[in-house]
């Protein structure tokens, strides 16, 4: 039973269960504080508090620790349907478990190659894991998701029209500046700078040729840059359309039925108003005569009225 209860507080993202989001906070608070330490030590005014920065980052370094180590103990009840082993084998390969890993391991090499050092960018993944499980970034990930065809679709045409560009761009200023167009990809930085209006000047075109085909790209670059953008912003419409729709407030409807009018009911003669505010119930549907009537406050019932109305207990 106890082990259940750590499972249940250190699952990520269980809003209903306060310990449990009361622990999601403290992760995100001790990632924040360890990515801040991490931004600080590059900073050399910040020499005299090394020391205490580097004592921050061993608590929290040791914070990580345990929660992974608990995430491994408790991976049969996240995976039940396999063995102990199988489970924590299946954690250990899961992308929450490599995230976990890479957050831990820069900090025993912080002195080994460079790429464990590097792998301390990772900790910002574990903040986004967190995130992932509440709603404001469920949407983007959602959006991601449902729409990467059409994401694809527009990365593989600003790559073509990339490689084209610093192809043709190569033909019209090789001979004008060999050092900076070499061959055909030596434009490649050249194109993906004007095509995604970065606007590095290193390298730009010098003939007259090479400069009304740069207008062309850059024109181009800005539709094709608008592309993506717009996929991804029509797909927060419709999210956010969804929920709008999806949030009305029968979603907490425990008990629907129907209730037939019968000349003697005492909801005949009386409004739809009244009978909500008098019974503590809601109508959500009149039927009237093969009619559907919305229920409006004013609507009078009458005798062979099929009313549609949900409470925590169905009137007779």
């Amino acid at each position: 039973m106890k082990k259940k209860r750590i499972f249940d507080i250190i699952q990520i993202g269980n809003t209903e269960d306060l310990p449990s989001r009361a622990f999601d906070w403290f992760i995100v608070a001790v990632i924040i504080l360890n990515i801040l330490v991490m931004f600080l030590e590059t900073f050399d005014f910040f020499a005299p508090l090394y020391p205490a920065l580097r004592m921050i980052e061993v608590v929290t370094a040791c914070i990580f620790c345990v929660e992974y180590i608990l995430r491994i103990w408790t991976a049969d009840l996240l995976y039940p349907d396999r063995t102990p082993a199988k489970a924590r084998l299946r954690f250990l390969r899961s992308f929450d478990g490599v995230v976990d890993l890479m957050t831990i391991l820069p900090f025993f090499f912080l002195d080994g190659f460079i790429v464990f050092r590097m792998l301390r960018v990772v900790r910002i993944l574990h903040l986004f894991r967190i995130n992932a499980q509440y709603d404001s970034f469920q949407v983007i990930t959602t959006v991601l998701y449902e729409k990467r065809n059409q994401i694809l679709s527009s990365v593989f045409i600003i790559i073509v029209l990339m490689l084209s560009s610093s192809l043709c761009m190569y033909g019209a200023e090789h001979d004008a500046q060999p050092e900076n167009f070499r061959n055909a990809f030596s434009g490649i930085w050249w194109s993906m700078s004007t095509l995604l209006t970065v606007g590095y000047g290193d390298i730009y075109p010098v003939t007259v040729v090479g400069k009304a085909m740069a207008i062309c790209i850059a024109f181009l670059g800005v539709g094709v840059v608008a592309i993506p953008t717009g996929i991804i912003s029509a797909g927060f419409v419709e999210q956010y359309t969804q929920k709008e729709h999806a949030d009305t407030r029968f979603q907490d409807v425990r008990e629907v039925g129907e209730l037939l009018l019968r000349a003697d009911h005492d909801f005949c003669g009386k409004t739809v108003g009244d009978v909500q505010s008098d019974y503590q119930l809601q109508i959500l549907l009149v039927l009237r005569g093969g009619l559907t009537v919305l229920p409006r406050s004013d609507l009078e019932l009458a005798p062979q009225d099929l009313l549609i109305l949900h409470s925590d207990k169905i009137v007779k």
